[in-house]
């Protein structure tokens, strides 16, 4: 959530912000009002004397010549000067006393001298010198207190302001960093958070239940005191949380669970503790927490000692939500995409009441999303949506977003006044797969093997009747893949059958064969077919009960989570014998399909040529080119493109621009979550 929609609940508690506190920087002030008296005082007999300032010489002199009338010796034996004022006869060029009206001028003057023994006893001996000891309390007691300022202030500078600086006060460490979202900076609401309905539909309810309490209460009802919202990274939760706080007139407080961390012990739950303070004095309130598993990971599991900072924190939190002394009107969100590792008295009913799963979204839902997003984009006449939501299973909210961005930025680059399909599409490869890599260097003879690698996947593929339809196939390098074959669903997919799954791994053994087939060798080019047709093997024996021989038993628990607590003290659930079997299940499914494929290629090696040939040449096809192939053996090569003018100013030999082509229904193998079906 942006920083700029954030408003602190200091800012809006005029005690808490420091309206009714001194300044930092006034006593910094004060110490230079109080300076400057203690510099007047102690001058002040200096200022008020004035008159004409005498050297030594000059002095001596006037005493010598007794033309001095009044003098007072300011004594200090702590000082090696002594400060003299006072009166001396104003005389002519010969000097004679001036007189005016019948008195003798008198001019006042001052001085410092140094009296040695001789001159300072002269002066004692003449009354006309008055000895006075000099009032040096003022300057004792500010050359006192200098050493202890100057001390203070060069630890001010060097640790205080430091620790503020990096801590933000040190006093500070405990206090919540929780922000109060105000509604007004806060433009979100559920018009803008499309393709979740059914999410949507639960949390609607605590906005409901913050305007109309007694609605709910009539029947005996309780809201939920917390709803967990789970679902994979960029589908939405933290957007669907901002747009609850848009909904509700109620205060709305948002942090990170990583926000409850810090180097010193004891803050994180301190921090819990303050951040429920807050809520109290603002409730009915709302309380996000974004990326929960950061502090509420299941205690005693990993590495370590279990009595560390982290449980804590997290036992803080288990008994303000739900303890001895808790309290109604405080609902919790909070949002995460590992609710495996989550503790599991965090996410019992009474502190969670209510888990909302948010997932990828359908068709439906990715067409609406992209609605969402296009509203700032300049899209094309022709574009259609609804084709680019078809050809985007498993894409998420953010890639959806995403590729919308990309595309714009295409087009901007190109100089078009609209974004059209084509960009649409390349937007679309561009996030999932990569960019193109053009500039890649590659050899002949290695195009030449790419090119039959991507034909084998594209032939068997077509030629199968459970695979995907093929979208295309191409030998430009994309990512860190020197080509792919993609397919694409014709629908979301949200299951996988056997048949499918044993025709999906003869299409990822294609490419090794037909690469084989041309060069009579093999090459690291396959590794990451070898790696999807494995782990699809294995799961289809060990979780998915697809083996005949094995029976539907599970062996193992599913590995896509790793938490190394639980890992390294879980036995294992079958023995060394049923282990020997898995392997030999995986292997002969393995070989099935790679003899599968081995006799589609042999017998159709002349259509698999021509298919290589049309790579060599276009570098790219699409799927109804290589349907053609493989039904009729021919090729029809695509028109050239029209002449057209190039834009309006542009130089001469300017690209000129390609014309919109009608977009293919996308297919790609998997559940949902499209992938190159060669690295």
């Amino acid at each position: 959530m942006s920083d700029n929609n954030r408003v602190n609940d200091d800012d809006k508690n005029p005690k808490k912000s420091g309206e009714f506190r001194v300044p930092p920087r006034t006593w910094i002030i004060w110490i230079a009002i109080f300076s400057g008296i203690l510099f007047l005082m102690l001058f002040r007999d200096r200022m008020d004397s004035g008159g004409e300032v005498l050297s030594q010489f000059q002095f001596q002199q006037l005493v010598e010549s007794n033309q001095v009338a009044q003098a007072v010796v300011h004594y200090s034996p702590q000082s090696f000067l002594t400060e003299i004022s006072g009166k001396f006869f104003k005389t002519d060029a010969e000097g004679n006393r001036i007189k005016e009206n019948g008195q003798e001028v008198l001019v006042p003057f001052r001085t410092k001298v140094r009296l040695i023994e001789k001159f300072e006893e002269k002066l004692l001996a003449d009354k006309t010198f008055e000895f006075r000891e000099a009032n040096v309390m003022l300057q004792s007691v500010l050359w006192s207190i200098l050493p202890f300022l100057l001390i203070a202030i060069v630890i001010y500078i060097f640790f205080i302001r430091q620790i503020k600086m990096a801590g933000k006060g040190a006093l500070s460490f405990g206090k919540s960093k929780a922000r109060l979202l105000a509604k007004e900076r806060n433009k979100t609401t559920f018009k803008e958070v499309a393709g979740i309905d059914e999410a949507i539909d639960e949390v609607s309810e605590l906005v409901d239940f913050l305007k109309d309490p007694k609605k709910f209460q009539r029947l005996g009802g309780r809201i939920p005191k917390g709803i967990l919202m789970v679902g994979p990274p960029g589908t939405g939760k933290t957007l669907l949380a901002k747009a609850i706080a848009g909904e509700a007139d109620a205060a709305f407080f948002s942090i990170s669970g990583s926000d409850f961390v810090e180097m010193f012990v004891g803050v994180g739950a301190s921090r819990v503790r303050d951040m429920f303070e807050q809520a109290r004095k603002n409730t009915p309130c709302l309380i996000f927490i974004d990326e929960i598993d950061a502090v509420g990971r299941s205690r005693g599991h990993g590495l370590g000692g279990g009595n560390d900072e982290r449980e804590q924190t997290l036992n803080a939190l288990l008994v303000e939500m739900d303890g001895f002394d808790t309290q109604e009107g405080i609902i919790i969100i909070a949002a995460t995409n590992r609710p495996d590792v989550l503790d599991p008295a965090l996410l019992r009913p009474g502190r969670f009441d209510r888990q909302i799963t948010v997932n990828l979204p359908d068709v439906r839902g990715r067409e609406a999303i992209l609605k969402v997003h296009a509203k700032n984009v300049k899209l094309g006449p022709v574009v259609d949506l609804s084709v680019i939501a078809r050809g985007t299973p498993g894409y998420s909210g953010a890639e959806l977003a995403n590729l919308l961005n990309e595309a714009a930025l295409l087009a901007a680059g190109q100089n078009k006044k609209a974004v059209g399909m084509e960009e649409l599409e390349e937007a679309r490869d561009k996030v999932r797969w990569g960019r193109e890599r053009r500039s890649l260097a590659m050899t002949d003879e290695d195009k030449k093997f790419t090119a039959w690698h991507e034909a084998g996947h594209a032939l068997v593929n077509v030629m199968l009747q459970h695979t995907h339809p093929l979208h295309k196939v191409t030998i430009i390098p994309r990512g860190q893949a020197l080509g792919a074959t993609m397919s694409l669903p014709k629908t979301d997919v949200l299951n996988r059958r056997r048949k499918e799954m044993l025709d999906m791994i003869a299409v990822m053994m294609a490419g090794r064969i037909a690469e084989e087939m041309i060069s009579g060798d093999i090459s690291s080019g396959a590794s990451g077919d070898i790696q999807q047709a494995t782990s699809m093997a294995r799961a289809m024996v060990m979780h998915w009960g697809m083996s005949d021989r094995l029976g539907m038993v599970q062996y193992g628990d599913d590995g896509e989570y790793v938490f190394l607590g639980r890992e390294m003290a879980r036995a294992k659930v079958y023995s060394e014998y049923t282990a020997q079997e898995i392997d030999q299940e995986v292997k002969r499914i393995i070989d099935e399909a790679y003899n599968t494929a081995k006799q589609l290629l042999t017998e159709n090696r002349a259509k698999l040529e021509l298919i290589a040939k049309s790579l060599l040449e276009y570098e790219t096809l699409d799927g109804q080119q290589v349907e053609e192939i493989v039904r009729t053996g021919l090729f029809t090569p695509p028109p050239p493109k029209p002449e057209v003018e190039p834009p309006h100013g542009a130089p001469a030999g300017t690209p000129l621009p390609e014309p919109p082509t009608k977009p293919v229904p996308p297919k790609l193998p998997g559940l949902g979550n499209p992938a190159p079906a060669t690295a």
